[in-house]
């Protein structure tokens, strides 16, 4: 039965659902709809035809920025599959679908509909449009510190999270107002309107039932065919979760399972798109199958996650023990990923939940997904490495140095505190720092991941002789991610990283424009980083983080020169999977 509220949310909202059936006149109803509800801020030119209005701003160069982008194809192979399984590989996509719909609704509801009105275009111009589009998932460019390729509006800070001239001060001062409303404003699983003058925050699975409802039937549908209890228990717990908001039971259940053949990624885990709060969850899926061979090179780093959490350098209080908790690791082949999982940045690894309650009972899972790490390895990172390292410490860089770090990086996700020590108390360390907990968080998990790989091979769990190697493949990998630039939150860190360890004398540039490694410099500037970094965390110190990325954010003009030797070696990749792409 729904309440008043609920009626008046939905009145105001079916708008954007009435994208399922896609007329092109809609487009017109839908962005005047859009329009008043924003205040008029309305997207240059219209897309009521099919293919791009010729009044419509578009970037002239959409050819070369999809050039950028690598296309690389994720294959789904069938073989030593039965059929059951294979309809269940299917069904999970089916679900992923969903979550696909509701991702774009979340980054530029806008964006979708022009998405939309271009499918059935075979103008060349059109398809370019639609493909940046898609690997975007909005009309803003994550390579181009997210202004607009398409119309002329800039991005709005709280994407479709918040009504688009919201503040943060303005947040701010209506929670002091209506201190009862804090928990649900800044609740990871609502989005916030205004209604009769005020703000109102309204739970996703009210907002987006009409995508939920049907991802929950497709998990219940895939439990059905699973043969592994546990993986069936926990979609069924998922499907449960999907339309209550409350993840953290079948979060207990994901981290239960015991090396599932089948694995999914499904829930709205991330923060990265929220540029206002810094605390809505954008949803995001994975439809996963393990590799046996390289799961099992991992147990070496389950065994000594304990020990790093007490080696780092931060007050003990501020390190809770890891001694008890379990830290399932997979490698896996990602066999098909929607919603934040497959648009923009490709990760190649994942450290969730990111839930601080589910943090101190169990831990966390990490998942590495294969086939993407080698196409990042193979077709960025090594020839990036190549045009801008000297030759000799260009040659370490390696595939296993880089997943050995990337190893580290999501081990150390789950490291250092698990709540900010503040004055009004234990809070969320998300909550705490705001909009650059994602920079914040990626630079310490880069950062105290290094400084875990020199405690691994100090205490003899590594080789010696690979910690060259290791740095390498560290800076190596800088350099690629420093190409997405400052708006994207693993580039802000990267970028934070590189100054930092220039500043320190870590990494120099020779006169030919090359860049070396100062190896006796390193493990110390990497352990004094790791303290900032983790204090900043520890004491939820807003100000202390925004000023430290300030200090070190902009790229000095002699990177930009170098990076130029790059230009023609991809960004990222754009994965290709065997099952259609659709958004609804």
């Amino acid at each position: 039965m729904m309440n008043d509220f609920t009626k008046s949310f939905f009145s105001r909202s079916f708008g954007l659902f009435l994208t399922n059936y896609r007329p092109a006149f809609l487009f017109i109803i839908l962005l005047a709809a859009s329009s008043a509800a924003q205040q008029k801020r309305v997207m240059t030119g219209s897309a009521a035809k099919v293919g791009t209005p010729a009044n419509l701003k578009v970037a002239p160069d959409i050819e070369q920025r999809l050039a950028k982008f690598r296309r690389v194809q994720m294959p789904f192979r069938t073989t030593g599959l039965t059929i059951r399984e294979q309809q269940l590989v299917r069904k999970l996509v089916e679900a992923c679908g969903y979550l696909e719909s509701i991702y774009w609704r979340q980054t530029d509801p806008e964006g979708l509909t022009l998405y939309q009105s271009l499918l059935p275009s075979h103008n060349q111009r059109d398809v370019e449009l639609r493909r940046y589009l898609w690997i975007n998932a909005s009309r803003f460019d994550l390579l181009d510190q997210d202004k607009p390729f398409v119309g002329a509006d800039p991005m709005p800070p709280g994407r479709g999270y918040y009504p688009a001239s919201l503040t943060r001060d303005q947040v701010e001062q209506f929670v002091q107002e209506h201190p009862d409303q804090k928990a649900a404003i800044y609740n990871q699983f609502t989005i916030l309107r205004w209604h009769s003058g005020k703000l109102e925050a309204v739970p996703y699975n009210i907002a987006f039932r009409a995508f939920l409802e049907p991802a929950a039937k497709a998990l219940r549908a895939a439990a059905e065919l699973s043969d592994d209890a546990g993986f069936a228990k926990f979609l069924r717990l998922r499907a449960d979760a999907l339309l209550s908001d409350d993840y953290f039971a079948s979060d207990l259940a994901w981290l239960d399972l015991k090396n599932p053949k089948f694995d999914i990624i499904f829930a709205p885990y991330e923060t990265y798109l929220d540029g206002l709060l810094g605390v809505k969850g954008s949803y995001g899926a994975a439809v996963m199958i393990r590799n046996d061979r390289e799961s099992k090179k991992l147990e070496l780093f389950q065994q000594y996650v304990p020990q790093i959490q007490d080696a780092l350098p931060l007050a003990a209080e501020d390190r809770p023990s890891k001694h008890g908790l379990e830290t399932p690791m997979e490698v896996m082949d990602a066999l098909f990923r929607a919603g934040d999982l497959t648009h923009g940045y490709q990760a190649v690894a994942d450290n969730l939940p990111n839930d601080p309650r589910v943090h101190e009972q169990k831990g966390s899972k990490k998942l590495f997904f294969k086939n993407f790490m080698d196409a990042r390895v193979n077709h960025i990172v090594l020839p990036v490495a190549r045009k801008l390292m000297e030759p000799n410490q260009a040659a370490k860089v390696s595939g296993e140095g880089y997943l050995q770090s990337t190893i580290m990086h999501e081990i150390c996700h789950g490291l250092g505190p698990a709540y900010a020590r503040t004055a009004a108390g234990k809070v969320d360390i998300r909550e705490a720092i705001g909009p650059a907990f994602s920079g914040l968080e990626e630079a310490k998990a880069d950062v105290t991941g290094m400084f875990a790989l020199k405690w691994l091979i100090d205490h003899d769990a590594l080789p010696k002789e690979k910690l060259e190697e290791y740095y390498a493949s560290y800076v190596g990998g800088i350099f690629r991610t420093v190409r997405f630039g400052t708006a994207e939150a693993h580039g802000q860190a990267e970028m934070m990283e590189f100054n930092y360890l220039s500043q320190r004398g870590a990494i120099t540039r020779n006169a030919s424009g090359k860049y070396a490694i100062n190896y006796e410099k390193m493990p110390g500037a990497l352990a004094d980083l790791a303290k900032e970094l983790l204090e900043t965390e520890a004491t939820g110190d807003r100000a202390r983080a925004e000023n430290w990325f300030k200090k070190y954010s902009a790229m000095p003009e002699d990177l930009k020169t170098s990076l130029k030797a790059a230009s023609d070696v991809p960004v990222d990749i754009d994965p290709v999977f065997s099952f259609a792409e659709k958004v609804k």
